[in-house]
């Protein structure tokens, strides 16, 4: 992998970040984060689950991710490739573009979030980002005003393209098999939830299950569900008046410590520590 190229804006108001890398790479776990994203694939090709469906993504492809929505990239193809990761708040369009801020959005309230460009937009797009990435490089006065422009520029081009631009996830028995189950995990995490009892409610066998989920998602069906359940315990946790004891009954959590655990693995915090700040 090459040395990435980190730009960070003071209150991580825009954030941006390159990286290339030339082998074999899957995140650690499926994430999700209280920003929009915007990945851009430079090279190479990534299977890109988001929420509950999968996508092939290649070169030249935009991908918009919304605030609190997971999703998880892993290999397809050939293992090398190249992105670029944008990460604006809401307050940094809010704030400063109020008037345009639902047009600038525009690209992430789509049922699709991928965007496989034509031609003449996807010259657009690189000669965009390659600006980005210079004044990342070279820093010039003013690199940080340049930067939270171009990141402006970019989305309004984006709602420009959201009219005519698609990539239908992948659509296949086995995907949509995923996606049905993925989907009953998202309505009943509360529930005691097991390997054994999904397959049996889905007339297939476990070791299938268990295989063809980390096939389609990029993770175990024991990484999304407790992804899903620590979500759900995050939001409690501040819109709630419950204690954590009963917010880790609430998500289908039986064993507080490993409660604790997986919460703590996930937010970097003690459920404790995550309500009172």
């Amino acid at each position: 992998m090459s040395d990435p190229l980190i730009f960070e804006t003071p209150g991580s108001l825009v954030s941006m970040e390159y990286i290339k890398r030339t082998g074999p790479f899957k995140m650690q776990t499926g994430h999700y984060h209280n920003f929009y994203e915007i990945y851009y694939l430079v090279s190479g090709q990534r299977r890109y689950f988001i929420e509950d469906r999968s996508y092939s993504i290649q070169e030249g492809d935009l991908v918009f991710i919304n605030p609190q929505v997971l999703h998880q990239t892993s290999d397809e193809g050939e293992s090398a490739h190249e992105r670029i990761v944008i990460y604006f708040t809401e307050s940094f369009l809010r704030n400063s573009y109020h008037a345009e801020a639902d047009l600038l959005l525009r690209p992430y309230m789509r049922d699709n979030p991928v965007y496989r460009l034509q031609v003449k937009e996807r010259m657009q797009v690189e000669a965009l980002m390659e600006k980005l990435m210079h004044e990342m490089r070279t820093k010039e006065t003013g690199y940080e005003l340049a930067i939270r422009l171009g990141v402006i520029d970019l989305l309004l081009s984006a709602a420009r393209y959201s009219a005519r631009s698609n990539v239908s996830p992948l659509d296949t028995p086995l995907y949509r098999k995923i996606t049905d189950i993925v989907r009953f995990i998202n309505e009943n995490y509360a529930e005691p939830l097991t390997l054994n009892s999904l397959a049996g409610k889905f007339h297939v066998s476990p070791y299938y299950l268990s295989r063809t989920f980390k096939q389609a998602t990029g993770l175990t069906i024991f990484e999304y569900m407790n992804i899903t359940r620590i979500k759900a315990a995050e939001q409690l946790l501040k819109q709630s008046v419950l204690s954590v004891t009963d917010v880790s009954s609430a998500v289908g959590y039986n064993n507080f410590s490993h409660f604790g655990k997986m919460f703590k693995k996930h937010t970097k915090a003690t459920p404790r520590e995550y309500r009172k700040s």
